[in-house]
């Protein structure tokens, strides 16, 4: 069976889709958008950041309005949260929250993994730089899971809530996880580029890896850009190596374009030429190729 590869004219093509695409639109759409007001205070983008893309699960209405709904519960700040002094009142705040299979007890464990962390540390780009020294981005994020999963505080903090620690997957995981969440959160902190916010100074943009939800695997698979059916750590590889040749410094930055192609049904996921039919990209997609289009 022959792979379906993108075309010479790929390059070209994604380079038309972003310029053409309307950042403002989707931005409000997207998680980030509760995140980035507080880029100002590096520290607090972080710990927003880490409750975030954790709660980044289900569609994105339902997810902007689960950050609202904590950073309430923190009055309005989601630091408060780690703020040293408030254990029991956090506990009690936290304990009827719900967002699909996220628990308030998960966050109030994840509270308390980065109280103890920060005591000690300024920053997670610590870990995360200590992680990739000696293992790659997969390393990085790998020890980004231990100390979010409170591996090294276990013995002081107790064990964890009920599926707490399949929140932090790590690509270095039996499953192979894809960690999309994990790599959405080092992406905000690390490009400084619309709309992320560049709070982390010492990862190499070249060096992120694409986070890899159900749109951006979609339309990555119908490009070329994975042979992989199902989403996994070897797809993300897959993809981010296709899109570093496009761009060895930022290949990433196609990220939330792809995604919200997807999300803002840009991308029908079928062929419909009243949709499809302004799309850069059309020549290139698996449903497309050798098509003629009549008009």
């Amino acid at each position: 069976m022959q792979t379906h590869r993108p075309s010479g004219e790929f390059p070209r093509h994604l380079e038309q889709l972003y310029a053409r695409f309307p950042f403002d639109r989707s931005l409000a759409d997207d998680p980030i958008s509760e995140v980035r007001p507080l880029s100002w205070d590096p520290q607090r983008a972080e710990v927003a950041g880490v409750f975030a893309s954790t709660l980044a699960i289900g569609n994105t209405t339902a997810i902007r309005g689960a950050i609202a709904r904590l950073a309430g519960l923190g009055d309005g700040d989601i630091r408060w949260f780690v703020t040293p002094g408030h254990a029991r009142e956090r506990s009690r705040r936290l304990a009827p929250f719900r967002h699909r299979w996220i628990r308030g007890d998960q966050l109030d464990y994840l509270s308390r993994c980065l109280e103890r962390y920060y005591r000690r540390h300024p920053s997670l780009e610590s870990a995360f730089v200590e992680g990739l020294s000696t293992g790659g981005f997969a390393g990085g994020l790998d020890a980004l899971s231990r100390v979010l999963r409170g591996d090294s505080v276990r013995s002081s903090l107790g064990p964890p809530p009920r599926g707490y620690r399949t929140l932090f997957p790590s690509p270095r995981d039996a499953a192979g996880s894809p960690c999309k969440r994990l790599t959405l959160f080092v992406r905000w902190m690390v490009r400084d580029r619309y709309p992320d916010l560049g709070v982390w100074h010492r990862v190499p943009t070249g060096e992120l890896r694409i986070p890899l939800d159900q749109h951006v695997h979609w339309i990555a698979y119908h490009l070329g850009l994975t042979h992989r059916r199902t989403r996994s750590w070897a797809a993300v590889e897959e993809v981010s190596e296709a899109l570093r040749r496009i761009d060895p410094l930022d290949p990433t930055r196609y990220d939330f374009v792809l995604c919200h192609t997807g999300i803002s049904g840009d991308c029908p996921k079928e062929r419909d030429i009243s949709v499809c039919g302004p799309c850069s990209v059309r020549p290139d997609c698996l449903l497309w190729r050798g098509r003629t289009v009549v008009a």
